[in-house]
């Protein structure tokens, strides 16, 4: 995959960013030991479940975290595969994984996907990301997830955190977390693909925040730009 990203993505330089994310990584690695995994990882790392995976991530699209996994939890508890989901009706899909952000919708992206996948994929979960992207409710942040915490296959999963965290840094300039992925793609270190959402999302809910940053506590504010930073702690 690759979009020929333009120069202007790479405002330090491809080399430059490829090596500064290599540094930077194990750095922020270090800053958030001892936080929670987030909930999807968690999931992933208990049942060690594709299908788990893909159903907590739909779920998850603007959605605490804490919501994210309880929601998840009473939904398979009802029901874990893609056939008994499938044979819920969309009313009891909602009320599960209610009060996850637009419950009704991915309630009714959840039964058509299970229903997709018994019936496309013989109850099996894709593991490609084109595949996984024909499945209803399936975006690009869903699909690298799936890969990386259903398969441990390499793959870049984007989303605000990490899209945000990279262009305040500076090794990245680009308009939405789609342009990132393909740019870190290029220039992010192979080894480092699977862990980067995960490591960002929680330095971006602990230290790194969107709004008033806490700066003055973070080991890596002298290669960070602050781009954007209007306010930090």
């Amino acid at each position: 995959m690759n979009m020929n990203l333009p120069g202007k993505h790479f405002p330090i330089g491809k080399n430059k960013a490829g090596y500064l994310l290599a540094r930077l990584i194990p750095e922020v690695r270090t800053i958030i030991a001892g936080n929670n995994d987030p909930s999807v990882t968690a999931i992933a790392k208990r049942t060690k479940s594709a299908f788990k995976v893909l159903i907590s991530t739909v779920i998850s699209a603007r959605t605490k975290d804490e919501v994210t996994g309880e929601a998840s939890k009473r939904l398979f508890a009802l029901a874990d595969s893609a056939g008994t989901i499938a044979s819920l009706s969309e009313k009891e899909i909602g009320e599960a994984i209610y009060p996850a952000g637009f419950y009704n919708i991915k309630a009714r992206s959840i039964k058509k996907l299970s229903k997709q996948l018994v019936e496309e994929f013989n109850s099996r979960v894709p593991d490609t990301i084109e595949e996984l992207l024909r499945l209803p409710g399936v975006g690009r942040k869903t699909a690298n997830l799936v890969m990386t915490q259903g398969f441990g296959k390499p793959a870049i999963c984007v989303d605000t955190h990490v899209h945000r965290i990279v262009n305040r840094l500076g090794v990245l300039k680009t308009d939405n977390p789609t342009q990132s992925e393909y740019a870190l793609r290029e220039v992010l270190p192979k080894k480092f693909w699977i862990e980067i959402n995960d490591i960002f999302v929680i330095f971006g809910r602990t230290v790194c925040k969107p709004v008033s940053p806490i700066c003055s506590e973070c080991r890596i504010r002298g290669l960070c730009k602050r781009i954007g930073v209007k306010k930090s702690r």
